[in-house]
């Protein structure tokens, strides 16, 4: 009787050890997520910034080029951080979200985000 109750609490330990195990990689994993999420707000905050800034800048006649390459290499280090998060180990995306109907930049034709308030390409006003 005695051994029986051993084995039965050896096989007690042995599940909580791998619920213990499960739980610790399913939170990582929503880490991992949540994460990327942030990132990629961040990406699209930054397009959009330097949308803005493009499109003020063309439309006053003046030029900062400075200041847009700062936005292109903080886009740039942006994009590397998303691609630094989805290669970790086991990453899975979350399921995608229901499309939504494309909007096109309408001097340029672009594809942009349904919230964009100007062109990431050209700088336009949507």
């Amino acid at each position: 009787m005695n051994l029986d109750l051993n084995r039965i609490l050896d096989a007690g330990v042995e599940v909580a050890q791998s619920v213990k195990v499960a739980a610790v990689d399913l939170a990582d994993k929503g880490k991992r997520q949540v994460e990327l999420l942030n990132a990629q707000n961040k990406l699209a905050r930054a397009q959009r910034q330097l949308g803005a800034l493009v499109y003020s800048l063309i439309r006053s006649g003046e030029e900062n080029r400075e200041l847009v390459d700062k936005y292109v290499q903080a886009i740039a280090a942006i994009e590397a951080e998303i691609d630094r998060i989805k290669a970790q180990p086991e990453f899975t995306p979350a399921a995608a979200p229901a499309e939504k109907a494309e909007r096109h930049c309408p001097q340029c034709g672009a594809e942009v985000e349904e919230d964009a308030l100007f062109c990431h390409r050209c700088g336009a006003q949507l």
